[in-house]
C-alpha cells in the first residue's frame, strides 16, 4: 500500500495585496493633533480671560471630535484585500478591520475582469464568473483600478497558458 504525498505548493502567477491609501502617517497625526490642541487651548484661554468660560470647553470638544474622526478613518484603513492567481485558482481574500475574512476562489479560465466606467469618469472593478460578479478594490483610485485591471487580466491570460491565436 502506497501513501499519497501532498501536492507541491502551486507556483503563483500573480500575487498582490491591495491596501487603502492613508496620506497622514502616525507621526503626522501626532503633530497635527498637537498643533490643533495647542491652538484650541490658546484660543480657549483667550475666551476664558474675557469671561466667556463656557467657550473654553467647546474648544476641547472640537479637538476631541477631530481625534475621533481620524481614529475611525485609520480603523477603516486596516481593510485590505489579497489577490492571488495560480494556474488552477484565482483567490480574492478581503480582511475587514474587525478581522472578519471573506474569501472568493474560482477557476481562472472562467474569470473575467471588468472595469466599468461611469459618465463622470469614476470606475468600478469587478470580477465576472458565470453570471455572478464580485466587486473588489473599491478603495483604489480610478487610475489604480485601471492599472490593476490591466495587470490582473494579464495574469489571468498567463495562468490560462498564455495568449492563444
Amino acid at each position: 500500500m502506497t501513501e499519497k504525498t501532498p501536492p507541491a505548493q502551486e507556483a503563483s502567477v500573480f500575487s498582490a495585496v491591495l491596501r487603502p491609501h492613508r496620506s497622514l502617517g502616525p507621526k503626522g497625526f501626532i503633530i497635527l493633533m498637537s498643533i490643533l490642541a495647542g491652538i484650541s487651548f490658546i484660543a480657549g484661554v483667550a475666551f476664558l480671560s474675557m469671561g466667556a468660560w463656557p467657550v473654553f470647553g467647546f474648544f476641547g470638544l472640537d479637538v476631541l471630535l477631530v481625534y475621533i474622526a481620524f481614529r475611525l478613518n485609520y480603523r477603516a484603513g486596516r481593510l485590505y484585500e489579497t489577490v492571488e492567481v495560480t494556474p488552477h485558482e484565482l483567490t480574492i481574500t478581503r480582511v475587514h478591520p474587525s478581522g472578519r475574512t471573506e474569501r472568493f476562489a474560482c477557476n481562472p479560465y472562467w474569470a473575467r475582469v471588468r472595469l466599468a466606467q461611469a459618465r463622470d469618469g469614476r470606475t468600478d472593478l469587478r470580477l465576472h464568473l458565470r453570471g455572478k460578479e464580485m466587486s473588489f478594490g473599491r478603495f483604489l483610485t480610478d487610475d489604480e483600478r485601471h492599472d490593476f485591471a490591466r495587470a490582473l487580466t494579464g495574469a489571468l491570460v498567463q495562468a490560462r497558458g498564455g495568449a492563444r491565436i
